[in-house]
């Protein structure tokens, strides 16, 4: 048996905690730092996430976690200039597993704060040097380059939590947990996220590009490793928005859309060109714009002169008829869903975020409603018979 000492569990009263394996050595190795409890939840239920979705898409892939959800995953797609610009990349060059992990964090940055970083692929000194500029909890890759590791060594004074991975390791297909002295014992979900998913379309429009069932397949691989109840939304290759752990559908649904019209309304020329005091911290400024778009009309944040902490000059109102005519023009967006749609008002709540693509398992008594509703807006729908649910 190996096993590693932890400093203690998900509070600084459960002691003692450890990591172990009963047979055999543990595939993690800690280069630096002294990750605990919730930090290897998190680590290890991203890389889980990550290799999947290199696996299914070819193409590297990035996560950023906090508590044992991802805040936002993605592909290793090029960024827009746009998109440069909403994530602050600050000019820096990136290689595709550090365009990945930059439009993971680009998902959700209010909530990426302190988050931890999973990559598919060996960190090389452009993530290493974006890593940098943020503030994260640590992370976790099958490797890096020695460049790489003398930057993120030197984030936190010294003490950014550092996890290398074996990336040929395979857990066993029998697993436990032990909840108020029980034990629990269950097979592995091994299920495999494939397109052959996506076969079963229920809807009169059957179109399906490649470029959503990449999206799809995407939003379904992020759910499986998403606290339940949970709803996707996803666009050209990363999430944009993630509803975790609700009770009720319609509460994932509503929570993941608007996260998903956040991201959205950031694309607008009012947002990329707040007029950002110098020396701005970015967790200040990711605080700023999350308040400038949630603020019904901007009205608190301009009434009562806390704009001036933030901003050279008093920014311009952004009202509720510009953010509406904004967020008409996002369209494409795919959504995938843990467990079925019981209501249509949850796929009325997706066309106002500009759905056009959904996947989830079927089998409620009302499917013939969430189709009518999606046959009222010209959406695709899959059935993939397949339920997602991670607890």
């Amino acid at each position: 048996m190996t096993e590693l000492a932890l400093k203690y569990g998900c509070n600084p009263n459960q002691k003692p905690a450890r990591i172990f394996q009963s047979k055999g050595a543990l595939p993690v190795r800690v280069l630096n730092g002294r990750p605990g409890y919730i930090n290897f939840l998190d680590a290890l239920n991203a890389w889980q996430l990550v290799r999947e979705l290199k696996e299914a898409a070819g193409l590297p892939a990035a996560a950023s976690f906090k508590h044992v959800s991802p805040a936002g995953a993605a592909l290793g797609l090029p960024l827009s200039e746009t998109e440069a610009r909403m994530y602050f990349t600050d000019g820096l060059p990136l290689t595709p597993v550090a365009a990945a992990y930059v439009r993971a964090r680009g998902s959700d940055r209010l909530s990426s704060y302190g988050d931890w970083a999973a990559l598919s692929d060996i960190c090389d000194v452009e993530t290493a040097r974006y890593l940098a500029l943020e503030v994260s909890d640590g992370i976790i890759a099958p490797g890096y380059t020695e460049g790489a590791l003398e930057i993120l060594k030197t984030k936190r004074k010294g003490s950014y939590n550092i996890i290398q991975i074996d990336p040929s390791y395979q857990p066993a297909p029998i697993e436990h947990k032990e909840v108020f002295g029980i034990t629990f014992e269950q097979g592995r979900n091994d299920l495999t996220i494939t397109p052959a998913l996506l076969d079963t379309i229920v809807t009169q429009n059957k179109d399906l590009p490649e470029e959503a069932k990449r999206d799809l397949l995407l939003t379904l691989i992020t759910l499986k490793y998403t606290q339940s109840n949970s709803v996707c939304y996803g666009k050209d290759g990363q999430t944009i928005g993630v509803g975790a752990g609700q009770q009720s559908r319609i509460h994932c649904t509503r929570l993941a859309g608007n996260k998903a019209d956040l991201w959205w309304l950031r694309h607008h020329p009012k947002v990329l060109d707040l007029p950002f005091v110098d020396g701005i911290r970015r967790p200040d400024r990711d605080n700023a714009i999350d308040c400038y778009l949630s603020d019904e009309e901007c009205g608190s944040l301009l009434a009562d002169g806390s704009w001036q902490q933030v901003f050279q000059t008093r920014p311009p109102v952004f009202t509720s008829e510009e953010k509406r005519a904004w967020l008409d023009q996002l369209t494409g967006v795919s959504v995938g869903s843990d467990a079925f749609f019981p209501f249509g008002d949850n796929v009325e709540r997706c066309h106002r975020s500009g759905v056009s693509y959904l996947a989830q398992p079927g089998g409620s008594i009302r499917d013939d409603n969430v189709i009518a509703t999606c046959d009222k807006y010209n959406m695709v729908m899959a059935f993939t018979g397949a339920r997602l649910f991670h607890h």
